[in-house]
């Protein structure tokens, strides 16, 4: 008996220490990457003696499977980690989708109690005009009696019919939400929400043992891109240059006050350099295609694991003081920005705005204006030594004096030593480009016909500051030897070779006008027009 007992009570404690058991990951840490994203989590765990098998809920779908990692801590060995997505669920909704979802099913009721009110009435009225054709019918009723009867039936059907009025326009307004709730619902799930999933891990440990269990993974869901502020107070000041990110994911779970970096690296372009081939010329032949150069194969990257940090608490920061959280590693392959503060992420596949870093800088500001293009100044920013804040091209909002003046581009590719951002248009500096009607002149001389040009810019500052104006305007350029450009006259301008373009800079007073003259002639055959001259 004894020895039986025994036994089942060994059986019992196998099935116990084998048994599955689920745990619900806490995700502290997310790296986000141009696209894609690296998460980290981590939940207390207790293992048995021997092996256990554990499963971990809260994760990510559609996950790198190649990057995943487990670390069940010491005294304890991974043997497997699998990942699966949960594909009981007979309807995989978005968190928007349900909510639209749920409202069509509040509103379907709502039709359906006002569609059984109209049909009650229609039954009443129904019931009224059969009275009416009895009454009227039933000649032992008096004049009298038929009259109050009739009254009566014709106000009882009267508040009946307007009633059903009413509530046939609220039927109608019903169907018609209904119909754009399920229209939106329909656009909502073309965007390919990704259900969460889990992670079944079997481990063995040597002794009983309650460890944490560090779990990472990349997902294709999600990413980040750059926009920024300028914001110029005042053209005495420095300008301030705030740096954020636009952060989306749709991993299919939530990231509450996780801990975030965000890095410009892309481990979906492969970490494999390309490998160069022989490069094989042949003849065409229909239907064969013949490509060389390089051997292009799609790797995955799987990141090293970065080690999380337990989330601060949670504080207010303006972008003016995340300064003070945020440190900007640069000493890899790619730039990292560390945000200490915790932010919380929804699985909406929206833009979240998280503020990175502020920048103040020693602006030079100078006024613009190209008045064979456009007949106003604008006000520039001119920014130097920006090489090391890590910008990288995207979207600017600029403001100025407290007030928003319009978008610009910040695109580094095309940069040279100085950055330019463009204030808006300010009609305090007038410009006024007139051509000089007795400079021009059209004369034929033999078989050429030689066209005369001339210009005279004026430049006016209203404004009580001194100020920097930069003037361009240009000359043509021929690419047709039959077609030359002579007799230019360009003044005091600094000419670009090959492209024709004239700069005058000025250094105006309060209520100083200035002018900028420029002329050319254009000889060209007899008998034929050039395209682009007017």
């Amino acid at each position: 008996m004894y020895k039986y007992g025994l036994s089942i009570a060994l059986l019992l404690t196998t099935v116990i220490a084998n048994a599955q058991t689920n745990y619900k990951l806490n995700i502290e840490q997310a790296t986000v990457f141009l696209h894609g994203a690296q998460l980290t989590g981590s939940t207390k765990v207790h293992f048995s003696k021997g092996e256990n098998e554990i499963i971990f809920t809260n994760v990510a779908g559609d996950i790198n499977t190649q990057s995943l990692t487990v670390n069940a801590g010491p005294g304890v060995a991974v043997e497997s980690a699998v990942f699966s997505n949960d594909y009981l669920a007979t309807e995989v909704l978005s968190p928007k989708a349900k909510e639209i979802k749920d409202s069509i099913e509040i509103l379907t009721d709502e039709r359906t109690l006002t569609a059984n009110k109209i049909a009650v009435l229609n039954e009443q009225v129904a019931a009224l005009q059969t009275n009416k054709k009895v009454g009227g019918e039933n000649s032992g009723l008096s004049v009298a009696e038929l009259t109050k009867l009739l009254d009566l039936i014709g106000s009882k059907m009267e508040g009946y019919l307007n009633q059903k009025h009413k509530l046939d326009g609220v039927l109608k307004k019903t169907d018609e939400r209904i119909a754009l709730l399920r229209k939106q619902l329909e656009e909502e799930n073309k965007k390919g929400f990704q259900p969460g999933g889990q992670i079944r891990i079997k481990v063995f440990a040597k002794d009983a043992v309650t460890n944490p269990v560090v779990v990472s993974y990349v997902l294709n869901n999600a990413g980040w891109s750059p926009s920024y502020d300028l914001r110029v107070d005042d053209i005495s000041k420095p300008a301030s240059l705030y740096y954020k990110a636009d952060i989306y994911q749709n991993s299919g779970i939530s990231w509450n006050n996780v801990h975030l970096t965000l890095s410009t690296g892309n481990p979906n372009e492969g970490a494999q350099a390309p490998t160069p081939v022989p490069w094989y010329l042949s003849f065409y032949e229909a239907g064969v295609a013949n490509s060389g150069g390089y051997n292009r194969q799609n790797y995955s990257m799987a990141p090293v694991v970065k080690a999380y940090k337990k989330p601060l608490v949670a504080e207010d920061a303006s972008p003016s003081s995340m300064n003070e959280y945020v440190t900007v590693d640069n000493g890899g392959i790619s730039t990292q920005f560390d945000i200490e503060l915790p932010y919380t992420i929804p699985t909406d596949g929206k833009q979240h705005n998280v503020a990175i870093k502020k920048y103040d800088l020693n602006a030079t500001y100078r006024y613009f204006a190209v008045p064979r293009m456009d007949k106003d100044a604008f006000l520039q920013a001119q920014i130097t030594n920006w090489e090391d804040m890590n910008l990288m091209p995207g979207q600017t909002n600029i403001f100025y004096e407290g007030t928003f003046v319009g978008q610009g581009y910040i695109d580094i590719r095309n940069t040279s030593d100085t950055l330019t951002f463009s204030l808006g248009r300010d009609k305090k500096v007038v410009v006024k480009r007139e051509q000089d009607k007795k400079k021009r002149a059209v004369r034929t001389i033999g078989s050429n016909v030689r066209e005369t040009f001339a210009y005279t810019i004026s430049v006016r500052n209203t404004r009580r500051d001194n100020i920097t104006l930069v003037l361009e305007d240009q000359l043509p350029v021929s690419n047709d030897k039959d077609i030359v450009i002579e007799d230019t006259e360009t003044g005091n301008a600094e000419i670009v070779e090959n492209t024709g373009m004239l700069k005058w800079t000025f250094n105006l007073k309060p209520n100083e006008v200035s002018e900028a003259r420029f002329g050319y002639t254009v000889k060209y055959p007899k008998g034929k027009q050039v395209s682009g001259l007017r």
